[in-house]
């Protein structure tokens, strides 16, 4: 099952692209492929981020993960 991935800010530096597509059946499998994939420096950025699936804020890494859905990686953001 593919998922895409979009990512912003500090965590597009972090990974060294804007978007991709990766297997995974929830939002945790997700996170350990992502972080197996683009190392340490993603992963540090990953703790402060928060995510939205399918336009849906989730910090729960249980969340489950359709064929298709869209994951957006949100570092915060500072000013207005």
């Amino acid at each position: 099952m593919s998922v895409t991935v979009r990512y912003f800010a500090g965590a597009r530096a972090a990974s060294g692209v804007d978007t991709e597509s990766r297997a995974a059946a929830s939002l945790d499998e997700l996170i350990s492929d992502i972080v197996a994939a683009h190392g340490e420096r993603l992963e540090r950025v990953l703790t402060a981020c928060s995510f939205l699936v399918d336009g849906t804020q989730t910090r729960d890494r249980g969340t489950a993960l359709s064929p298709g859905s869209v994951v957006d990686v949100l570092p915060p953001f500072a000013g207005g």
